[in-house]
């Protein structure tokens, strides 16, 4: 067996293994209880007790021993304390995760809708934002952050980091998955005029029947019990999301452009109008910009050792990942502008937007022209895409309710119980859609609101944890990049504020279209 430097041993403390009872968890994995007070303040190593005249060149069988003890406590004595609760919550349930995981999980949580002038910087932005957090997931020795808020506490404190980071999480996952019960719906009833055609005109469904149609579609998908145990769906998610990507683009350029396309800016009445319209629509761009609130739940569910941490396989799945969604997006953003210009919304580089995007445009434009079974296909993809964004994006929400359920009873949470929190959540989301419908509105103040989780967080949370020498590149660059982030939420949160002014918010409640 190799040896290697005695240094990088010390460098990474970690935990021993102590004669102390063990808890039976759910999954039959046992978890040990916490160490005492004496155990966690000793500096103590894998290779602590063993003298550097035993690691000599000398071969002896006692150095054959302790060579192969470790080579076991690198293996078993890894440097993360467990916590008995995460063998019962959905997150970290399972830890058998892995890089193909990670990168389904990723590209399924990660499409959404970008602007072309701001693609190239976000998105580059938002892959270094993700890498930090990919790197920060194990920066403490004797920690995993499972969750982002975890790491918010870490790096800002208790209080201001539940402040700073618990708003913009839970509503990028609760109010992702509202719109994706409004998308969804609304995209099952445009596949089923397709399909159906004339023949279906007699009594077809409501708008709000077909949302409790994909609602319910969502709840029945809901109670597979893990993040692990959806990887499946994820990789559905991810494969339908690159076809009706490709499908979209590739048919809208395809055809002939309608005759009162423009490619001039919108004419508004003054340099400030058009000044808080550009940040209203970046705001809206912004708001698309989810798959941060998820990062650290997606590298929880992968074991990690001392020769194998988890960043590795994670960074690994989120590049080919990433790659992916560039290949998605880039062409949609630049054929969908070339094919239709301003005729749309700002959400028109958004495939996941039948109510104003580029496939609404494909929909209204050349809906003659185009062959009915292709229209069609990409109506269903769209559909097997939400029903499984629905998901991932619903897990956090999922822990967090079984994490108070299991912190106040000591206990986990019963099929009943799961199922019950699942299906409440479910039909809350459903109702919020069916009542606020107008909530799309809100889209650029929104956006605004939350952009600190993608772009601005995890800057500081670097130089907070890592604290790098101060007054280098890296410590000017990560507080720089952080600031600016801030300064952009601000301005797209105005900007949100001025569109809801000036153009007014249509109340219309229990009135989806």
């Amino acid at each position: 067996m190799e040896e290697r430097p005695e240094t990088e041993l010390i460098s990474i403390p970690a935990t021993p293994r102590v004669s102390t009872p063990e808890i039976q968890t759910p999954s039959g994995q046992r978890s040990p209880r916490p160490a005492s007070k004496e155990t966690k303040s000793s500096a103590w190593t894998p290779t602590s007790f063993i003298s550097p005249r035993f690691l000599s060149p000398i071969g002896t069988p006692m150095k054959r021993v302790l060579i192969n003890m470790k080579g076991y406590l690198e293996e078993v004595g890894h440097l993360t304390k467990l916590n008995p609760q995460d063998a019962w919550l959905p997150i970290t349930e399972s830890r058998n995760g892995n890089a193909h995981y990670a990168a389904f999980h990723n590209l399924n949580a990660g499409v959404g809708s970008w602007g072309i002038l701001a693609l190239t910087i976000a998105y580059c932005w938002q892959l270094y934002t993700l890498w930090i957090l990919v790197q920060l997931h194990e920066a403490v020795p004797g920690k995993r952050y499972n969750r982002y808020v975890e790491l918010a506490q870490a790096a800002f404190g208790e209080r201001l980091g539940v402040w700073l980071a618990l708003f913009p999480t839970v509503y990028l996952s609760a109010g992702t998955a509202t719109a994706l019960i409004l998308i969804g719906g609304e995209t099952m009833k445009l596949f089923f005029q397709i399909v159906c055609g004339p023949l279906c005109t007699s009594n077809p469904l409501t708008t709000v029947e077909w949302y409790l149609v994909f609602t319910s579609l969502c709840i029945v998908l809901s109670q597979l019990p893990n993040l692990n145990s959806i990887a499946g769906l994820s990789l559905v998610g991810a494969v339908t999301a690159i076809t009706y990507s490709t499908m979209v683009w590739v048919l809208s350029v395809s055809q002939e452009r309608p005759p009162m396309i423009s490619y001039e800016p919108l004419s508004l009445p003054s340099s400030a109008a058009a000044f808080f319209s550009v940040m209203n629509a970046l705001g809206i761009v912004a708001f698309a910009f989810r798959g941060h609130n998820l990062v650290l739940e997606i590298q929880a569910t992968m074991p990690s050792t001392f020769k194998h941490p988890a960043h590795v396989p994670m960074w690994r799945g989120a590049k080919v990942a990433y790659f992916f969604i560039a290949m998605c997006l880039f062409p949609v953003a630049i054929g969908g502008f070339w094919a239709y210009g301003n005729l749309v919304t700002p959400f028109s580089m958004s495939v996941q937007m039948p109510s104003g995007g580029i496939l609404n445009a494909l929909y209204g434009f050349h809906s003659h022209d185009i062959p009915r079974g292709l229209l069609a296909l990409a109506f269903l993809l769209v559909v097997f895409n939400c029903l499984s964004s629905f998901q991932i994006y619903s897990m956090p929400v999922f822990d967090s309710f079984e994490a108070g359920y299991t912190s106040r009873t000591n206990r986990p949470c019963s099929i009943w119980v799961r199922s019950g929190f699942r299906v409440f959540y479910g039909f809350v989301n459903f109702f919020i859609g069916v009542a606020l419908p107008f909530l799309s509105s809100l889209a650029g103040l929104l956006g605004g609101l939350t952009l600190p989780v993608t772009f601005a967080y995890p800057c500081f949370m670097w130089v907070l944890i890592k604290r790098p020498t101060k007054y280098s590149f890296n410590w000017y660059f990560n507080w720089i990049l952080g600031w600016l982030g801030i300064a952009f939420s601000l301005a797209f949160s105005i900007g949100g504020i001025w569109s809801i002014v000036n153009d007014g918010l249509k109340l219309k409640f229990f009135k989806p279209n």
